[in-house]
């Protein structure tokens, strides 16, 4: 694919950015733990198709999501569940449950298959985001690489929190030993921790666009940030409220 030349954006932008999202388009193109390279740039289409969806626009404005039936604005290649699985964590995020998870499940889309597509719309809607902000055109999405996928589960899980499995605070260790560096970590970094390589792969969005994990605990200015951690919260704290985040 052809990456976006930051030197031509209209602001300065920092160095470390533009390898990040370099390296998530290489990974998003590759096979995954439950979704094949193709399907996870289909998955990738499906986070863009879902703001100019007609049928998430009507069930935005809905009471419930579920009085407003009729056929997503799509691409091929995923089932149905997965289309409206991503459409909905980009359209209407604020309503998934429980029931709708484990509803989820009947229908075919496990929770770990799940996870994965949660990580790869969050990952990609980040992305393209951080160009709409700036006014720069979306970067194009990669051409999939072909492959098996690992279908790999953490054998330390719990359900302690949220909707779906998650590895424990204490559980870090092994395979997963790398996932929070120092056994400390936060509900939001776990969300995706069913899906090991989907948490890795989010993290290096994460750690340029906000803070690295090893940066948590710094509560001053972080070297080659332009503004200190209480401007940085205050921002996210910001952007957390307007799009209604749970966390």
């Amino acid at each position: 694919m052809t990456f976006f030349d930051y030197a031509q954006a209209p602001y300065p932008i920092r160095e470390d950015i533009a390898p990040a999202y370099r390296a998530y388009w290489e990974r998003l193109a590759q096979p995954g733990s439950w979704w094949t390279g193709a399907e996870r740039v289909a998955i990738a289409q499906e986070s863009r198709n879902a703001l100019t969806c007609r049928l998430c626009a009507a069930r935005k404005v809905a009471l419930s999501p579920e009085a407003v039936t009729g056929k997503h604005d799509c691409g091929d290649g995923l089932p149905e569940v997965a289309v409206d699985a991503a459409h909905r964590v980009v359209t209407d995020q604020a309503r998934i449950t429980r029931k709708y998870v484990e509803g989820n499940v009947t229908a075919g889309l496990s929770k770990e298959a799940y996870v994965e597509l949660v990580g790869v719309v969050v990952a990609v809607f980040s992305i393209d985001e951080f160009h709409r902000a700036l006014g720069l055109d979306l970067e194009e999405l990669p051409a999939p690489e072909p492959g098996e996928i690992s279908r790999y589960r953490p054998p330390r899980l719990t359900e302690d929190m949220g909707f779906v499995p998650t590895v424990p605070v204490d559980g870090a260790v092994g395979e997963e030993s790398d996932l929070w560096p120092g056994g400390r970590t936060a509900n939001v970094i776990r969300a995706l921790s069913l899906v090991p390589d989907a948490l890795r792969e989010y993290r290096g969005i994460f750690s340029v666009q906000y803070l690295p994990l090893g940066g948590m605990r710094n509560l001053g200015r972080l070297e080659g940030r332009a503004i200190d951690r209480m401007q940085i919260e205050l921002i996210a704290g910001r952007v957390s409220a307007v799009n209604e985040c749970f966390y």
